[in-house]
């Protein structure tokens, strides 16, 4: 474990000193053991690949001091299951937490997303979705927007049904787009849920607009006519 501790801190610049203690407390419980190569550094977090007793999984590290907490504030205060000041360590501990439920509520619906194994304060523990290279490190699944599917017209009605699920859960994702579908082996698989809210949320149908908008708008730019009110109208309809 020691080793693994001098081995994290080859991202001094990504991880803060309660970072790695969360970290530590994670990798104490079994959840992984080491990191491997980064797969994806962002503003507002950083995802790397790891080993642990559920195999290969994704660390995600929400940035607690480079985050646009501002904003998060914004989404997060009208979310009815959150009650957070708005204190910067606070909010984002509280985003970490939304997304493990989220994924947790969608992946128990039925919903095509990674599965949560843990969250502790700013870190968050999921089910990798991707692949090994020959060196037998972990690579993501490409996004949408970098992986067009062979089949349209299929891949769109998977998506779909995904989305009639999680509608039928009571969640929306918040933020869809070709950035946040990843591509896996033709198949869609939902990511980055920690914008998602509930339906007790007075912005619940008007973010399902929105989302069904831009991804109606990314389908018709690749070939595929679909019109965003009639599919709406699909996710929401009630056998």
């Amino acid at each position: 474990m020691r080793k693994a501790r001098e081995e994290w801190k080859v991202y001094g610049g990504v991880f803060d000193k309660a970072t790695y203690e969360f970290l530590f407390r994670l990798a104490g419980k079994g959840l992984f053991d080491r990191l491997e190569s980064p797969l994806s550094i962002g503003k507002e977090s950083n995802v790397f690949s790891a080993v642990g007793k559920h195999g290969r999984v994704a660390v995600k590290i929400y940035r607690v001091t480079a985050c646009d907490f501002n904003r998060m504030y914004d989404y997060i205060r009208y979310d009815p299951r959150f009650r957070v000041v708005k204190k910067r360590r606070k909010v984002v501990f509280a985003w970490a937490l939304r997304e493990y439920r989220n994924l947790f509520r969608a992946r128990n619906a039925g919903v095509r997303v990674p599965a949560p194994f843990g969250v502790l304060n700013n870190v968050l523990i999921e089910e990798f979705i991707g692949y090994e290279d020959e060196h037998g490190r972990g690579v993501s699944a490409p996004k949408l927007k970098d992986a067009i599917p062979e089949d349209i017209d299929g891949f769109f009605n998977d998506l779909l049904k995904n989305l009639k699920l999680l509608y039928k859960a009571g969640l929306v994702h918040g933020d869809l787009s070709a950035f946040n579908i990843l591509n896996h082996d033709e198949t869609p698989v939902l990511i980055d849920l920690s914008q998602g809210t509930v339906d007790r949320n007075p912005y619940f149908n008007s973010y399902w607009e929105r989302d069904v908008k831009v991804i109606c708008n990314f389908f018709n730019k690749i070939g595929l006519k679909v019109d965003p009110v009639d599919v709406l109208k699909e996710i929401k309809f009630k056998k």
